[in-house]
């Protein structure tokens, strides 16, 4: 049993970033990590050697290797890959809770967004969705960051979440859009690696600059679609996250795209890590929604040949230029 108002559900960097800014006011917070060294560690270290080993915690911040642990928490934060959400909420003891969905991604198998797998699991719960530039390391060391809070139960949750959030070096903003919450959080990740394939080509600023306006562009149609607001796309959880990924190797997407663009495979790039690039997952699943939609993602696509290894980075990069010529408003690259 536990007396800490929020939890943190994972122990990666971006999980142990948030459990840290939480306690920074001395609120307790409970930790759940799948690796039992880890959880050894940040009770007794008060680090996480493993996945942020730049913070150092907060005595207010403990750790716990039992989802049970987390019965009587009144508001989750979701801080799993996306790829193991439905498996880690299947875990957690039933109840009635706030889930705050902080991963950014589409589930592969399914085609479900983060809200739709965990109301599926969940169905008591009510769910919010936690997205914005965040990078881990900035946000444990106490660095200004604002992200978007989307709230699937409207302002009533709004009014019960947001004092357990807000820091005064992080300030969320209000919305009710969880649908382009999750859709911006998600794209940007593969328009990230493809960010990244133009620093590995060293393709210059000018060629990021125009890839991250193009890249919105297909995030807008793909949001539109799937009844996300435009509003909520151009703010924090979907053009400001994109710009921000698309500019530095601490981004894990970016880094990867990076990889591909100096010649490095897929599967080289993405072993031995510890991390999760979030993208190279999304990207065949989005593109196959795209695709099924009839929505043109000529960027997306050009990710997932360079993932599947169908084609050379500068293959992939000649193939877009080529495209016929349009209208800067017409779909397409």
């Amino acid at each position: 049993m536990s007396d800490a108002q929020i939890g943190v559900v994972g122990a990666g960097a971006w999980g142990t970033a948030l459990a840290q800014s939480l306690a920074s006011d001395g609120s307790k917070v409970l930790v759940w990590a799948r690796e039992p060294e880890l959880v050894d560690e940040i009770n007794q270290s008060r680090t996480n050697s493993l996945f942020l080993p730049s913070a150092r915690l907060a005595d207010t911040v403990r750790a716990t290797g039992d989802l049970n642990d987390l019965a009587e928490v009144p508001v989750l934060l979701l801080v799993v890959p996306a790829q193991f959400l439905a498996s880690v909420v299947s875990g957690l003891p039933d109840g009635v809770r706030d889930l705050v969905l902080c991963a950014k991604g589409i589930e592969a198998r399914t085609g479900r967004l983060m809200a739709d797998v965990a109301a599926d699991v969940a169905p008591t719960a009510q769910l919010a969705v936690l997205s914005g530039p965040t990078f881990a390391h900035e946000v444990a060391a106490g660095l200004p960051t604002a992200v978007t809070l989307a709230c699937s139960g409207g302002e009533a949750q709004w009014q019960r979440l947001s004092p357990l959030i807000a820091r005064p070096a992080l300030r969320p903003y209000y919305s009710d859009d969880v649908i382009g919450a999750e859709i911006g959080g998600a794209v940007k990740n593969v328009l990230a690696i493809a960010c990244g394939v133009v620093e590995g080509l060293e393709l210059g600023q000018n060629a990021r600059a125009a890839l991250i306006a193009r890249g919105y562009a297909e995030m807008l149609r793909f949001g539109l679609a799937r009844g996300a607001r435009a509003e909520t796309l151009s703010g924090l959880c979907g053009l400001g996250d994109l710009v921000l990924t698309c500019s530095s190797t601490s981004s894990r997407n970016f880094s990867l795209g990076k990889a591909l663009g100096e010649g490095m495979s897929a599967s080289e790039a993405l072993s031995g890590k510890s991390s999760v690039a979030e993208g190279a997952a999304t990207a065949p699943v989005l593109a196959q929604l795209a695709q099924r939609d009839n929505i043109d993602m000529p960027i997306v696509d050009a990710v997932c040949r360079l993932l599947s290894g169908e084609a050379p980075a500068a293959a992939v990069v000649t193939q877009l230029l080529a495209r016929p010529l349009r209208a800067e408003q017409e779909p397409g690259i």
